[in-house]
């Protein structure tokens, strides 16, 4: 019986001392190439980490928010940002969890995200922006809104999911998975495997792009460098988007908007249609534009097609 602990518990050792070397080799390699340099923009000193963002341009502000995912960031609006500066003051941000932004271990929620967006909005921007969003990250803006009627000058929001997408209560289940997550060594292997290089570029051509061969070798090095900075400390955003904690419901905030509301649809999501019906039955007065031969992030995909629409929207509002 004692030699049988006796093994087990060196296995355990050689297992877990395995995963620690395979985490500190992914950390070490996934900064190599150095894409995502913090000197091109500031940080925020927001209550609950360092924010990092960048200002570009003069005119009109907007604010350009990327996808919440633990391997997005700010990266992703590299392709428009140099031409929408002629006219606007560009304000990009990587969200708290993301990109160069710091990763704290705590829960993500989000009315944090809520609050972030608000604080920043507040303290850097000084004024009312515009704000472009990203698939799930249209929520902050939305509530955000709901919350401060004269924050936000109008909100356009590239590939919304669903309004209805956001209404999920964590369950035993998620608290599960969002409690792996965040064990140390073990939830950190766990992660590297979920982020491994060939599973974001899996995604980038399944889902980000409609035309996989457009997916560039940088582009690719960006999102898992993104994934894997500071120690893949997005796992701790991974494990509360796992857990549930960054949704909540956003119908009634729908109804109750008193801006304009605009979304582009890419054509190619099979979701897009009850997506943007979602939204037009709870606010009718909201704007619906489409663009082809686009994935999830049309801007990094076709930009020339998404700022002809950006441009047409933000001269109108």
């Amino acid at each position: 019986m004692k030699k049988n602990i006796r093994h087990f518990l060196i296995l355990s050792a050689l297992a877990a001392g395995t995963m620690h070397a395979v985490n500190r080799f992914v950390d070490a390699t996934a900064e190599m190439k150095n894409i995502l340099k913090s000197v091109d923009g500031s940080f925020y000193n927001w209550k609950n980490g360092r924010i990092f963002y960048s200002r570009r341009g003069e005119g009109t502000p907007i604010l350009l928010i990327h996808d919440l995912d633990p391997v997005s960031s700010s990266y992703e609006w590299c392709r428009i940002v140099k031409k929408l500066e002629k006219k606007h003051t560009v304000y990009t941000i990587d969200l708290l969890g993301c990109g160069r932004s710091e990763k704290p271990f705590l829960t993500y929620t989000n009315y944090m995200y809520v609050q972030l967006i608000t604080d920043f909005i507040h303290d850097i921007i000084g004024e009312c922006p515009d704000v472009v969003t990203t698939n799930r990250s249209v929520s902050f803006a939305i509530l955000a809104q709901n919350m401060d009627p004269t924050l936000i000058r109008q909100i356009i929001a590239i590939n919304p999911p669903s309004a209805d997408s956001f209404d999920h209560a964590p369950d035993q289940y998620r608290v599960l998975k969002k409690v792996l997550l965040e064990i140390p060594v073990i939830g950190t292997f766990i992660y590297n495997i979920m982020t491994y290089e060939k599973n974001i570029s899996r995604k980038l051509r399944n889902t980000y792009f409609s035309k996989p061969q457009l997916v560039s070798s940088k582009m690719l090095d960006a999102y898992y460098e993104a994934a894997h900075m500071d120690e893949s400390r997005g796992r701790y955003l991974m494990a509360s988007m796992e857990g549930h904690c960054t949704d909540n419901p956003i119908v009634h905030a729908v109804k109750n908007l008193t801006i304009p509301f605009c979304i582009i649809q890419s054509r190619n999501p099979e979701s897009s249609v009850p997506a943007q019906d979602s939204y037009l039955r709870l606010y009718p007065k909201t704007e619906i534009s489409c663009i082809s031969c686009a994935g999830l992030v049309p801007q990094l995909e076709v930009p020339d097609k998404l700022l002809n629409i950006l441009t047409m929207l933000l001269g109108k509002n």
